[in-house]
């Protein structure tokens, strides 16, 4: 990290004081009942660039299904449910998330997606998700969530204990642009801003290292740019099989 970015965030932690402060005296969790609608609209612009590349992801899905033809999901962080519409017909999917204002939303999502089964919904992060049994779900959908949790090897555990045997994670991540570039730099000063405004998004991490090291059997792994603005352009897409 050169002397010049350390300076500049400095100076972004300085601007950002007060919401240091309303974060240590408890107040931003106000915050946390309006996230929800910020998601809400911000999906849409979202999913109009990144719908084909879900579409893409989202294609191997039937792979897992059970002998029966079922497939029983869980999505991590499930939020507004804007990844239903890309699941197979009769799937159960469990919806996961650590904020419970996202129901309102979910349940108009449910709404719109009546092809699927809805099983219930748990208020969990990704690192506890003891309310889910061991080896009970064929497949764990996580999609900008591994930004924000606070330990993406404790959420790799999570996962990997409660997929069964040849069950698969499949994941669309934001990530740390290359050192070489002003989205890195840009990344690593508004950091401290971002996780605000972004409910504990993290810009700068290399979430594919975490990947690569969580003890799956096979991990199906690219990086792309997304058609987005340049400090969440860097993604990495792909599944990774039990």
């Amino acid at each position: 990290m050169t002397s010049v970015m350390r300076l500049c965030i400095l100076v972004v932690n300085i601007l950002c004081l007060p919401l240091h402060l309303i974060h240590a005296v408890g107040l931003y969790n106000i915050y946390k009942r309006f996230f929800p609608f910020c998601i809400y609209r911000i999906s849409k612009g979202y999913m109009r660039k990144m719908s084909n590349t879900k579409k893409e992801l989202f294609r191997s899905l039937p792979e897992f299904r059970q002998p029966g033809g079922q497939i029983t999901l869980l999505e991590l962080g499930c939020g507004t449910g804007t990844n239903f519409e890309f699941y197979p017909a009769g799937c159960k999917v469990i919806c996961t998330d650590p904020n419970p204002h996202f129901q309102k939303y979910l349940k108009k999502s449910m709404g719109e997606n009546d092809h699927l089964a809805y099983e219930q919904f748990v208020v969990a992060s990704g690192e506890d998700m003891g309310q889910v049994q061991d080896e009970s779900v064929d497949v764990v959908v996580c999609t900008l969530v591994l930004c924000s949790v606070n330990s993406v090897q404790q959420t790799l555990r999570e996962t990997h204990r409660i997929l069964r045997p040849g069950g698969a994670f499949f994941f669309m991540e934001h990530v740390a642009a290359d050192a070489s570039t002003w989205a890195h730099f840009f990344q690593h000063v508004l950091q401290p801003a971002w996780y605000y405004f972004g409910d504990g998004c993290q810009l700068t991490r290399e979430t594919w290292k975490h990947l690569e090291a969580a003890g799956f059997s096979e991990l199906k792994l690219r990086h792309i740019e997304a058609p987005l603005f340049a400090l969440i352009k860097p993604h990495v897409v792909g599944y990774a099989v039990k």
